[in-house]
C-alpha cells in the first residue's frame, strides 16, 4: 500500500481570525464555521486541511502526559504551508492583498535561484505561509 498525506492541520488560537485569513488567502471555507472548534477543507488530491481551536485537546500539559518527549516550538519555524499561485503576478497580488489587510509579512516577494518566485506571510497564529509561483509562467504569459 502506498503512503499518502491525508490531512494537514493547524492548531489555532482564534478560529474566527484564522478563518478570515484562510478565506482571504483563497480557501473555500463554509459559512457558519466560526462556531466550530474543528473545520476541515478538502484541498483536492485526497488532502484535507484542518484548523482546530479545541485548546483542551492540544494543551501542552495534556500533550506532555501522552508524549513526554514533545519539544516546544523554537523561535524559528518548523513547518511552512505552501500555496501555489502559478505566476509571479499572482504571488505579488495575493501578498499585496494580505498585507493590505494587515497580516504580517515574513518576507517580501523574491526570486529564487531555481526558477521560483516566493513571498512569505504570517497567519494569525504566526505560521509561515509560503506563496509560490513559477518565474517562467509569467514569461510565458507575457510572450503570448
Amino acid at each position: 500500500m502506498a503512503l499518502e498525506l491525508y490531512m494537514l492541520g493547524l492548531i489555532v488560537q482564534d478560529m474566527g481570525k484564522s478563518l478570515e485569513f484562510y478565506r482571504r488567502l483563497g480557501l473555500a471555507i463554509p459559512e457558519g464555521s466560526e462556531e466550530k472548534t474543528h473545520v476541515e477543507v478538502k484541498m483536492g488530491n485526497g488532502l484535507t486541511f484542518f484548523l482546530d481551536s479545541n485548546h483542551a485537546r492540544w494543551d501542552p500539559r495534556f500533550v506532555r502526559r501522552d508524549d513526554p518527549e514533545r519539544m516546544e516550538a523554537s523561535d524559528g519555524y518548523r513547518s511552512i504551508l505552501e500555496f501555489y499561485l502559478k505566476t509571479r503576478d499572482a504571488v505579488d497580488a495575493k501578498y499585496t492583498e494580505l498585507t493590505g489587510f494587515g497580516y504580517q509579512s515574513h518576507r517580501a516577494p523574491y526570486k529564487t535561484s531555481f526558477g521560483m518566485y516566493f513571498a512569505m506571510i504570517k497567519d494569525p497564529d504566526g505560521n509561515i505561509i509560503l506563496l509560490s509561483g513559477d518565474l517562467e509562467a509569467n514569461q510565458a504569459s507575457e510572450a503570448s
